[in-house]
């Protein structure tokens, strides 16, 4: 069955928003987009401006109970990396599927139709596998499934508590001991993948895998042709620790160990060397970037405007999701880059737009996505143009107002492989705040 959607207005790629754009449907993806026509009878309009669907490539669904607890004092991505430890220590399948239910479903209403799963708690709390091998792997598809959103699980390899140390007390629950059992698992997994939940891999981070079992992740990642990520130079005392041990960087491990190409995405990469930036331009890498996760851990600035001139593609993901908000990540790729250069315009309105978009679903594995266009899936975001934060825009200025001033609140309506997932600001099937309430309210009284 075919439906249609007027946009008041609507991104299509270029440099400006288009006005009176007819989109039709037919069943999971775009039919037809036609700018300039009046509304066709039985049309839903949407008014203010429509984007494709946003991609969220790079979230912890569990960091989400983690708002508000861990913002204040004095620390370090270290002293947080703690707290975050004695939340994960307590989750069981049922809490944690309830807690990412309500976060996937708060990642609708901000606009994101796709997520990037980075899972690394696979197993009890004491490091005991489940009977089931992949049941959190599966809690969190269905909880993605079940917020009407698409999700890319990256089920991540994390064998070691630091470069040639074992795993502590609350890292084994993360850890399959060796690659070949992580690589069994992840196959059985595979199994789960559907139209909308692609599997995909990770290494956790040079520290917390070997590089023998690097190239054995990589390996498995480019037979079976899903997306691999990785944590990269996050922090200087990652680097200082490979660069002592290997006498490489890690982005420089990584290429050595075969896990560069088109398919990685090296997640944060705040402090990158020239060659490391090189590397990822040579191999065709993409850079998830999580600005509101790496100011609020005081990660660093990393270099944004050297990778566009490289031509590395750049993402955006919310990570520890101190704000769940693809139009601040957006922003704050652009804004945090004038702190450090002292110069405005590093990056543009429709880059910023294709980070939130084009690039997101690239780097999860989701080529026919991202665009309004025939053929592509039909997951569509209008944004209000008439909230106090976007009022007085015009069509001319329509995408600025959207990167720069709008919030996730300012999402109207959402649209999965052609389901209405967000109405009038509202999930049609979640209580998203109560549910949210709920689920970290009871994750808490876990905690010792």
């Amino acid at each position: 069955m075919i439906s249609a959607y007027h946009c008041e207005l609507a991104w299509l790629g270029g440099d400006h928003a288009v006005a009176d754009v007819v989109i039709e449907v037919d069943g999971d993806r775009i039919a037809t987009v036609t700018p300039g026509m009046p509304t066709p009878a039985g049309a839903v309009q949407l008014r203010g401006l429509t984007l494709p669907g946003l991609a969220n490539a790079h979230s912890h669904a569990f960091h989400r109970a983690l708002r508000g607890r861990t913002h204040d004092g004095v620390g370090s991505f270290w002293t947080w990396r703690d707290q975050m430890y004695d939340l994960a220590g307590t989750l069981d399948p049922e809490s944690y599927h309830r807690l990412a239910r309500a976060t996937f479903a708060e990642m609708a209403l901000a606009g994101i139709t796709c997520v990037g799963e980075f899972h690394y708690l696979h197993h009890q709390p004491d490091g005991t596998p489940y009977r089931e091998a992949n049941l959190i792997g599966e809690v969190l598809l269905a909880a993605a499934g079940e917020a009407g959103i698409r999700i890319t699980l990256l089920d991540t390899c994390y064998l070691q508590g630091g470069i040639g140390q074992a795993p502590n007390s609350v890292q084994q629950r993360f850890s399959d001991v060796r690659a070949e059992h992580w690589a069994e698992r992840v196959d059985a997994l595979r199994a789960h993948s559907s139209s909308t939940a692609h599997i995909g891999a990770a290494v956790h981070s040079v520290r917390a895998v070997d590089p023998g079992s690097i190239e054995h992740v990589a390996r498995w990642a480019i037979e079976h042709a899903v997306p691999l990520h990785a944590h990269v130079s996050e922090q200087p005392a990652e680097n200082h620790a490979c660069i002592e041990a290997f006498a490489l960087t890690p982005m420089e491990l990584l290429a050595e160990r075969h896990a560069l190409d088109a398919h990685f995405t090296a997640v944060h990469a705040t402090h990158l060397t020239e060659h490391d930036v090189r590397l990822m331009q040579t191999h065709g890498c993409t850079v998830c970037v999580c600005p509101t996760t790496e100011r609020d851990l005081a990660d660093g600035i990393g270099p944004t405007t050297r990778l566009i001139e490289a031509m590395v593609p750049i993402a955006l993901g919310t990570d520890s999701h101190a704000v769940i908000d693809l139009f601040e990540e957006a922003r704050a790729t652009e804004l945090d880059e004038r702190l450090a250069s002292l110069v405005r315009g590093n990056h543009t309105v429709p880059s910023l737009l294709a980070a939130a978009t084009v690039a997101g679903h690239h780097s999860l594995g989701w080529p026919d996505a991202g665009w309004i266009s025939a053929g592509s899936l039909a997951d569509l975001v209008t944004v209000r143009l008439d909230s106090v934060r976007t009022a007085g825009a015009s069509a001319a200025h329509a995408l600025a107002v959207a990167v720069f001033s709008a919030t996730a609140a300012d999402v109207l309506h959402v649209v999965v492989g052609g389901r209405v997932v967000v109405r009038d600001g509202a999930h049609v099937s979640i209580d998203v705040a109560s549910e949210l309430h709920a689920s970290i309210t009871s994750a808490w009284n876990d905690v010792p």
